[in-house]
This record gives C-alpha cells, sequence and structure tokens, in this order.
C-alpha cells in the first residue's frame, strides 16, 4: 500500500508532482493548516505532513496523528512544530536548512542598500510629487566597514557579497576560525571591536539565550555614533526599545528590520520613524527560494516514506534500520560527549579529534560522528542537526578528524574526544554499558564512572579537603537539592574533578559564588537531553 501525505500549507504544484511520481499518494489542501480542528479529525489518515509556517504541529494534533512518520517543513524554522513530542511519538522531523540561504543574504544586502540611499523615504516623497532632492543625502557602501555578527552559511555569503562591493568587512563567530576568515576575506575580531569599528552591522545568528538582545543599550552605546544596523535573522536579537532610543539620539543613523521580537507584527514601536526600513519577514521570500525548499522537502519526504533514507532530519541521524537498534545508545553517547564539549568550551574550535575503540570503531562512524558534532555546535546555532552540523562545522573551518582502534582497555568500547582551540586541548571518554545507558569514563585523563543527568554541575580543583562540603553548603543556601554526585582524581593532591546530579537547574549566580572561592579552576553548570 502506498504510502500517503497530507500537504496542509501552500506548495509548488510541481513539489506535489515529485510526492505522485514517486508513487506516494498525495492530498493537496493548501487551507487546511489555519482549520486545526479539521486537520486533527484527518491527520489520522496520513503516514507523512508537508508545511510551511502556517500549520502548526501540536502536542494536540499529534496525539491524533496514529499513522504519522514524518513532518517534512519546507523551510529552516521548526517554531511551529513541537519536536519533544513529535520524538516521543517516532516522527521524524525534517526541514530544507540551506534552500533560502542566498535569497536570505541577498535580501540583508538590499535592505543595506535601502538604509544607505533613504530609498524607500525617497520613493514615498517622489511619488507624493515632492522632489525633495537635497533631504536624502546617502552615503557610500564603498570602503565602509561591515560588521557581520554571525559568519555561519548565510553570513559567509553576504561576507562574500560585501567583499564584492568593495566593503572592508570584520566577522564575530565564536565559531569562525582564521582560515575560514582569511577565505571568506574578512577579519575576525571580537564583539566589542566590531561595534567599534563597524559602519553598518548586519546579524546572522539563531535566536539563543546567549544572542537575546546581542545588541542591547549597553552594545548600541559601544557602536560608532552613526552606525546603520540591518536585521534578516530573527527578532530579539536586537532590543527594540533600546534601538528607538539609539535612534533619536542619532548614535544609530537607520536601521533596517525584517524580523521583530512579536510577529506578525501589526504594530511596533519602530513603525513611521523616518531612519527605519521594515519588512514584513521577507528573508526567504522569493520565487526561488520556495521553489527550492518545497521540492527539497518533497524529495526528502518521499526519500524516507519509500527507502527509509533520512536527510535533513532535526530528530534522528542518518541511519538504517538495521543500525539503529544496535547504534542508538551510541548515537545517544556520542551527542553527549560533544554537547558536554560544546557546553565547556567558549573559543573557537580548530579542530574536533574523535578515537572509536573495539566493538564501535565498526559501526556506522559518519551517523556517530554526526552525532558528536552536533552536540558540539548546538551549544552555540540550535538549527543545527545531525545532518547538517558537519557542513556548519566545515563553513568554520574546523577539521574533523577520525580514528578507529582494536580493543585496547578495559572496556568492549568507548568513543574518545578531543577539542583542540588555539589555547588548549580538552577531552572525554564515555561508553555504553549493557544496560544501555552512555556514561562518561573519563575526563581531563581522570578516571570516572558518571552517568548523565538533565542538570549537572561540574567543577575541577585542586585534591584538598572540603571541597565537597563547599558544594553541599552552597547547593543548600541556594536551594537546589543535589540528587547525587560523582569524583574523580588523577591522584592524592593532584587534579581533582566532581559532578553534581541536580534536580534542577542552577541560577548563573550560583556559578559565579563558586568561582569568587578561588578554590576551582572551572566551575559550569551542564544540561542533556536525557
Amino acid at each position: 500500500m502506498a504510502p500517503r501525505v497530507l500537504v496542509s500549507d501552500e506548495l509548488s504544484e510541481t513539489a506535489v508532482q515529485i510526492f505522485r511520481d514517486r508513487g506516494v499518494e498525495v492530498d493537496y489542501m493548501p487551507k487546511l493548516g489555519k482549520d486545526k480542528e479539521e486537520l486533527a479529525r484527518i491527520i489520522g489518515q496520513y503516514d507523512g505532513l508537508a508545511i510551511r509556517s502556517a500549520t502548526k504541529v501540536t502536542e494536540k494534533l499529534l496525539e491524533n496523528a496514529t499513522k504519522l512518520k514524518v513532518v517534512g517543513r519546507a523551510g529552516i524554522g521548526v517554531d511551529n512544530v513541537d519536536i519533544p513530542n513529535a520524538s516521543k511519538k517516532g516522527v521524524i522531523v525534517m526541514n530544507t536548512p540551506f534552500g533560502n540561504s542566498i535569497t536570505t543574504a541577498e535580501h540583508a544586502i538590499a535592505m543595506m542598500f535601502s538604509v544607505a540611499r533613504q530609498i524607500p523615504e525617497a520613493n514615498a516623497s517622489t511619488q507624493a510629487g515632492k522632489w525633495e532632492k537635497s533631504r536624502f543625502m546617502g552615503v557610500e557602501l564603498f570602503n565602509k566597514t561591515l560588521g557581520v555578527i554571525g559568519a555561519g552559511n548565510i553570513g559567509g555569503i553576504v561576507c562574500d557579497r560585501a567583499v564584492g562591493l568593495k566593503m572592508k568587512v570584520v566577522a564575530y563567530d565564536p565559531f569562525l576560525s582564521e582560515e575560514r576568515a582569511k577565505h571568506l576575506g574578512v577579519t575576525k575580531v571580537e564583539l566589542d571591536e566590531l561595534l567599534a569599528r563597524a559602519d553598518f552591522i548586519t546579524l546572522h545568528v539563531p535566536l539563543t539565550d546567549k544572542t537575546r538582545n546581542i545588541l542591547s543599550a549597553e552594545s548600541l552605546a559601544k557602536t560608532k555614533r552613526g552606525v546603520r544596523i540591518i536585521n534578516c535573522a530573527r527578532g530579539g536579537l536586537i532590543d527594540e526599545a533600546a534601538l528607538l532610543d539609539a535612534l533619536n539620539s542619532g548614535q544609530v543613523a537607520a536601521a533596517a528590520l525584517d524580523v521583530f521580537e512579536v510577529e506578525p507584527a501589526n504594530e511596533n514601536p519602530l513603525f513611521g520613524h523616518p531612519n527605519v526600513v521594515c519588512t514584513p519577514h521577507l528573508g526567504a521570500s522569493t520565487t526561488e527560494a520556495q521553489e527550492n525548499v518545497a521540492l527539497q522537502v518533497a524529495e526528502q519526504m518521499s526519500d524516507y516514506l519509500l527507502t527509509g533514507a533520512v536527510s535533513n532530519a532535526l530528530n534522528m541521524p542518518s541511519v538504517t534500520a538495521e543500525e539503529a537498534a544496535v547504534m542508538g545508545p551510541w548515537i545517544k553517547l556520542a551527542g553527549h560527549l560533544g554537547a558536554f564539549i560544546g557546553q565547556m568550551t567558549d573559543e573557537p574550535i580548530k579542530a574536533i579529534n574523535i578515537l572509536y575503540d573495539g566493538v564501535v570503531a565498526d559501526m556506522n562512524l559518519q551517523a556517530l560522528n554526526c552525532a558528536v558534532i552536533a552536540g558540539v555546535m548546538k551549544q552555540q546555532n540550535p538549527d543545527v542537526n545531525l545532518v547538517s552540523a558537519p557542513i556548519v562545522a566545515k563553513e568554520r573551518g574546523i577539521q574533523v578528524s577520525t580514528t578507529r582502534q582494536d580493543k585496547s582497555g578495559v572496556f568492549d568500547a568507548y568513543i574518545k574526544v578531543t577539542m583542540v582551540t588555539d589555547k588548549r586541548e580538552r577531552s572525554v571518554a564515555g561508553t555504553c554499558f549493557s544496560d544501555g545507558k552512555p556514561r562518561f569514563i573519563q575526563i581531563k585523563g581522570i578516571n570516572i564512572d558518571a552517568e548523565i543527568g538533565e542538570h549537572m554541575l561540574y567543577t575541577t580543583n585542586e585534591d584538598v579537603p572540603g571541597i565537597i562540603g563547599l558544594l553541599g553548603m552552597t547547593m543548600g543556601k541556594n536551594n537546589v537539592n543535589i540528587a547525587n554526585f560523582t569524583l574523580g582524581r588523577s591522584g592524592v593532591g593532584q587534579d581533582a574533578i566532581a559532578i553534581l546530579y541536580l534536580d534542577q537547574a542552577i541560577d548563573p549566580k550560583v556559578v559565579d559564588t563558586l568561582e569568587s572561592t578561588g578554590l576551582f579552576q572551572q566551575v559550569k553548570a551542564l544540561s542533556f537531553e536525557v
């Protein structure tokens, strides 16, 4: 029996025809995504659901989706999909992360031209019959400094286009290597230097806890007076109230915004400001981009439903059905090892070296590598998935190497991940015991036996008395319950490790309190998807 797919948002006829040509039954109902009740009523009939942004794949919808195997999002954003509940239901969530990169980058360049030459205001004035030639004095882009915050896929294209316009480009990106920066023809800088040097600033980072309000009132005060700002990435990267104040004071000469803190943005304090250009989230809105992502999602969903091949999945690695049963625990371990490295590292990564020892060395290492890299990269870019992670790492100039070796120790198999930066190397190793639960078995060369918990506190210190008591007392004072703990040391009086398993995430102030004692070499609050 042929698999059946529902298309509940607008998709091109060419994309719909791909399903039919591949032997997949397809029902094209582009208005259904807005009718939650009707969609919930009929979703149980389908193996696949192809969507854009109008359809909301909620927990309630998934409860009725008794046959659903895959959700395909034509585009990158999956804010409208409940991925955790989809995973629990065994539903794969796919997106098309690279289909609209050029389109979004071009829109950012277009917005930069718009604020440089006041094109929208000049257009409105001229069409009103005013001919105010002297009013619209613009600035050239030539020889100006463009600050690019986020030099990944889209940001890298913007850098390339700006270099072609003979602009001087400086880029801030924690994962941008010097080699990649040189290839792009840009100068890698820290954020404060970018703010001080840039005549134009464009944002190309995802919205995370670290990037939210990255252009705050404090950051805007550090910019060159008269800077022009472009945001075609995500609303929330700029403090809109602070931006309005900066525009009114002249600190910021102009701003071009395609995204807003609240969307749809039917009203906003920035609307109507003479030095603000606004568009309604048009970054991906070109005929070519919409067609590309539609065709890609149709191909990906057809591949999975007909052959089991997985591409651009956000919640599943690219492995065969036969491999999945054996590799499941090891893929989870690989992700945890990467997540540990990613959370411990605040500086550009030059290389990730992965060692596979014993029986794991004979498994699908490509999938395991993807899990490690995704774990590392996801800390800075939540949009990274198991398929796109190697591409993102390559774009940032991160070298990934893999080594296989026969069983060399007491464990039947283990994985060791070593991260290399300009300042240090950091390694962590782990294994899966017969119970299928991943464990850390070595950190910083110190042997341990540590399960992975959702909320953990990791500390390193010199092996002296009183450390455990201090940790317990500090957690108690901050009303944080310790469920368990694991200790390790390299020798009496030498380096020591403590891992606390906590019942909840802790306030960053707790970490600051511990660091202020001067007794710890490192204190990190860690979180894992267990």
